[in-house]
């Protein structure tokens, strides 16, 4: 069917494809009004309190939960790939311009597709899983390189020994973290790996369906997740809350906030109508953690925000999301804030990548119409008889 962009004949908008169905899939499902939230029929609390990242990795990649020996030969593979070529990190850190670590992780990848020539695409969604893996396994060496790197620190290589989460802050950190700290990060890369059709899945998704690369359509959902609108909300939580310096000053912040009914940072979301599922995990952990670094009286501040906000504006069906509490849980760790968002993009490849190969499996370009609603029917007047 030809598509006649100038119809007479409106189709309904909807601003923003709000709840427009753009495809199907199998591998998560959202129930806002339960808060709810399920990855290959599983449901998230359960894949938090049992699951690791990479088994949850295979299941969001394969639709089952692996078997022992399915499960060693995939973090084995998932080891393999972690270097990152000596080339990339040297490039990197020549950049002349103070970046956003989004920015810098954006074109890594790029000099990742150009120097392993992957941009030339595989031509086959075997292949396409494949390049996928790698930059699961690859991304995390090249977040905590960034970090290293603009921490005028040395670069720290992956620790074959280590799982995927306490490997990552290792190279973040150059030393183990604390046991607790490895499970609630590998907590949190599981709770963030996917999240429905939100704008940077789904801007990856668009990529992808012209049949370019899984380079170039990872590129772009970093792109739309580094928005402050999306991914980057987690920074403006922990700025806020490090702004607060004692529990008076949250209260006395919060009275200003409900008397003029001011939005707080790391409250609302667009699907769900309760609390956020994996703010709720992250709730608990964030508690557990604070009290291990010291970090008690941010957590109470934390708190009393929480607290004030659900009675204010529960009601009205606007919670914490995942972002109130993983940045507390980051700060907690040591990262500095400019490395949340890029800390969401190493688990949240995962989820990429998953409905990218799904997608390509049966795939359509994606070509949305655009409402006209400007002029018809001018006449050309030459330029030397306008006024």
């Amino acid at each position: 069917m030809t598509i006649n962009e100038n119809a007479d004949v409106n189709p309904e908008f909807v601003k923003g494809l709000e709840d427009v169905i753009a495809s199907t899939t199998s591998i998560g499902y959202i129930d806002g009004q339960e808060g709810k939230l399920v990855y290959r029929g599983y449901d998230i609390f359960d894949l938090a309190k049992y699951s690791s990242f990479e088994e949850t990795v295979y299941l969001l990649l394969y639709g089952k939960l692996p078997n022992q020996v399915e499960l060693e030969a995939f973090k084995e593979k998932l080891v393999s790939y972690r270097p990152v070529m000596n080339e990339v990190m040297d490039r990197l850190a020549q950049f002349p311009c103070p970046c956003h670590p989004m920015s810098i992780l954006r074109s890594g990848i790029s000099l990742m597709e150009c120097i392993n020539e992957s941009c030339r695409g595989s031509g086959n969604i075997e292949g396409e899983i494949e390049e996928g893996i790698k930059l699961i396994a690859q991304i995390p060496t090249l977040t905590a390189g960034i970090a290293r790197i603009l921490n005028n620190e040395p670069l720290v290589q992956p620790d074959p020994e280590l799982d995927h989460a306490a490997n990552f802050l290792y190279m973040l950190k150059g030393k183990r973290a604390h046991p607790m700290a490895e499970r609630i990060m590998d907590i949190s890369l599981i709770l963030h790996a996917d999240h429905g059709m939100n704008a940077s899945t789904f801007a990856s998704l668009v990529v992808a369906a012209t049949l370019s690369d899984i380079y170039s359509s990872i590129t772009t959902g970093i792109s739309a997740l580094k928005g402050p609108l999306h991914g980057g909300a987690n920074e403006m939580v922990i700025q806020m809350l490090l702004n607060l310096n004692s529990v008076k000053e949250a209260e006395e912040y919060m009275d200003e906030v409900i008397a003029n009914n001011k939005k707080i940072i790391g409250f609302g979301h667009r699907v769900y109508s309760t609390i956020d599922p994996r703010a709720k995990i992250l709730q608990r952990y964030a508690e557990e953690l604070c009290n291990i670094t010291g970090n008690q009286q941010l957590y109470s501040i934390a708190r009393t925000i929480e607290t004030r906000g659900i009675e204010a504006y529960g009601k009205k069906g606007v919670y914490p999301n995942v972002d109130f509490y993983s940045g507390l849980i980051y700060h907690s760790m040591g990262i500095p804030g400019n490395m949340f968002t890029p800390i969401f993009a190493v688990s949240r490849t995962a989820g990429w990548v998953a409905r990218i190969i799904e997608y390509l499996e049966d795939n359509r370009i994606f070509r949305p119409r655009a409402l006209y609603v400007g002029l018809k029917g001018l006449s050309y007047v030459p330029i030397d008889k306008r006024e």
